[in-house]
């Protein structure tokens, strides 16, 4: 698996790695397969990268323990910080990413 962890320009953040390969190709994948516009492509990934740097930064261990209480303070933090539309667009890449996930898992795989 360790030849998926970069690709396209891209590497999974280490709460998703901490949640093992499946989640790890599965991040990669939903980026590289599921994302056909490149410029979407990269600001999604920024977006989710940056989520991803903020629950490391409040000490959660894996993207696994994240729940709509994170996304909210996220959400709230940046309000303060950064203007609406940006704001959106981030919550956007999270949410889009998270709602693919959810369909994943009750197919009864995890992140």
């Amino acid at each position: 698996m360790n030849q998926l962890t970069v690709l396209n320009n891209l590497t999974s953040p280490a709460l998703v790695a901490a949640a093992g390969d499946r989640a790890a190709y599965r991040f990669l994948e939903f980026f590289t397969a599921q994302l056909r516009n490149s410029n979407t492509r990269r600001a999604y990934a920024k977006a989710v990268c940056d989520f991803c740097a903020w629950l490391e930064r409040h000490s959660l261990p894996s993207i696994t323990a994240v729940s709509s209480i994170h996304i909210a303070a996220y959400v709230e933090e940046l309000g303060r910080s950064h203007s609406a539309p940006t704001v959106k667009q981030r919550l956007a890449a999270i949410q889009y990413n998270h709602l693919h996930d959810g369909e994943r898992r009750e197919e009864g795989r995890r992140c």
